[in-house]
């Protein structure tokens, strides 16, 4: 599945235990960004269709949300790990909240997970090329004076739209990886929307299946002139050449103070809750470039 390139079409993955780790760690995020006053502004810039049914023929076909929300959901009826539980609370709620009746079947995507998030003075840029999910996506933030989605492509849209005029904020950058130049493409961005804006945290997502495009990524990012910059990967099952997703990394430039420690708790849980049986799941959780 992503050896040079993935096929992707998210609403047959939503929900899987990739979103989980993503989601999760970005819920964080605009929960650090939230304990000052002043504004901030979160830029997705791959957004996709903004919700999705999970009991619809797409996300049923694969299944793969039941690996992955549909784990740690059944975890709010079953036993209770304290401090893993109250770091996932804000994404939790932010599920939930797209859920109107008890159960689960709306997974939100990573736009309204941060529409859910923010404060009133907070705002959303929220970008789209496909056009099919650029119409639900707008549909899905139509009628939030916060929020604002744009059917523009997303690598475009980081070079438009960063700095913004807020100070502080969220680049998330969760590329669909149907090229294998995503992976450089996603260092040579960093590189630049860094410059314009350092003071800017950006969390951006790839795909593991083997370890030869994360590793040369890493190798890409250690070389930038870039201070801080966090690792954190999950792997439900050992990397193979035929064994499609295996593992989910994440980077964080400019990562809040508390994050690492917060990860430190976060993913040896799900490890735990979402890792095959038959294989030994793990993780890892490193800085590519310390403080200068």
């Amino acid at each position: 599945m992503v050896g040079a390139a993935m096929n992707y079409r998210h609403a047959f993955h939503a929900g899987n235990f990739a979103d989980v780790h993503k989601h999760a760690v970005l819920a964080r995020i605009v929960t650090y960004l939230r304990q000052k006053p002043t504004a901030f502004r979160v830029i997705d810039s791959h957004a996709g269709a903004g919700r999705y049914d999970l009991l619809a023929d797409e996300a049923t076909r694969g299944g793969e949300w039941r690996d992955g929300i549909g784990r740690v959901w059944n975890r709010l009826v079953g036993a209770k790990n304290a401090a893993a539980d109250t770091l996932l609370a804000p994404y939790i709620e932010a599920v939930a909240a797209c859920n109107s009746e008890p159960g689960l079947r709306t997974y939100p995507g990573s736009a309204l997970i941060a529409q859910h998030l923010m404060r009133s003075q907070d705002r959303l840029i929220a970008c789209e090329i496909e056009p099919h999910a650029a119409a639900q996506l707008a549909g899905a933030l139509r009628g939030d004076v916060r929020a604002k989605a744009l059917a523009i492509d997303g690598w475009t849209a980081i070079g438009a739209y960063v700095p913004p005029k807020e100070r502080r904020g969220l680049v998330f950058i969760d590329p669909p990886y149907e090229e294998a130049a995503d992976f450089a493409r996603l260092a040579a961005t960093l590189s630049s929307a860094h410059r314009k804006w350092p003071t800017g945290i950006y969390l951006a997502w790839y795909p593991i299946t083997t370890r030869e495009a994360p590793d040369a990524l890493a190798r890409r990012l250690q070389r930038l002139s870039v201070a801080k910059i966090l690792r954190c990967e999950l792997a439900v099952r050992a990397p193979a050449d035929d064994a499609g997703l295996t593992g989910s990394g994440l980077v964080v430039v400019n990562p809040p103070f508390t994050l690492e420690a917060d990860l430190r708790v976060l993913l040896p849980a799900l490890g735990r809750w979402l890792g095959r049986a038959s294989a030994a799941p793990g993780h890892r959780i490193d800085w590519l470039a310390a403080e200068r």
